[in-house]
């Protein structure tokens, strides 16, 4: 995992137009929404230290996605919160990826940046998602109309999960 670099801007615009990439989100990133995300999280990381980080297979250094945390603060009972989320390539789907890059964000949040909590969102389809939190040892919490589905027929609501860190 790490902060994000030009080189990530091209895989990253062919995974944001991946239908299948993109199934659980309302819509394909254009090339302009997948460089401003790109911006947005290396401003985030700036401010705080932490982003949804871009990350790489080590034996080749292949960009395969993000995961990583973020400040969520759109209104809902659960936030403002710390968010954990990932977006992965086709390719790199079914390798324990998701999971293992989840563990070590979750060590990060805990023990570096020293949060109590951690939460994770995703639509109430995504099964791979939600079966990636229940792996981690998340905990259902709770449903949450995200604003960024509001309208979208495909999904009422996402499903919310959290872990708290054990003193």
């Amino acid at each position: 995992m790490r902060n994000w670099t030009p080189s990530d801007i091209v895989p990253f615009i062919e995974m944001s137009q991946d239908p299948e990439v993109m199934n659980y989100f309302p819509k394909l990133l254009s090339e302009e929404e997948s460089k401003d995300f790109i911006i947005s999280m290396q401003r985030h990381f700036k401010d705080f230290g932490f982003c949804y980080f871009a990350i790489d297979i080590l034996k080749n250094e292949e960009f395969i996605g993000f995961t990583g945390l973020l400040h969520q603060t759109f209104e809902s009972d659960f936030t403002p919160c710390v968010d954990m989320g990932w977006r992965l390539k086709q390719s790199a789907w079914g390798m324990g990826y998701a999971t293992e890059a989840a563990i070590e964000c979750l060590r990060f949040a805990f023990n570096i940046l020293k949060l109590n909590e951690v939460y994770s969102f995703a639509t109430i389809n995504n099964i791979r998602s939600e079966a990636v939190m229940k792996k981690i040892g998340m905990n259902f919490v709770g449903t949450v109309q995200h604003p960024m589905i509001v309208g979208d027929h495909r999904f009422k609501h996402c499903v919310v999960y959290n872990i708290k860190k054990i003193k």
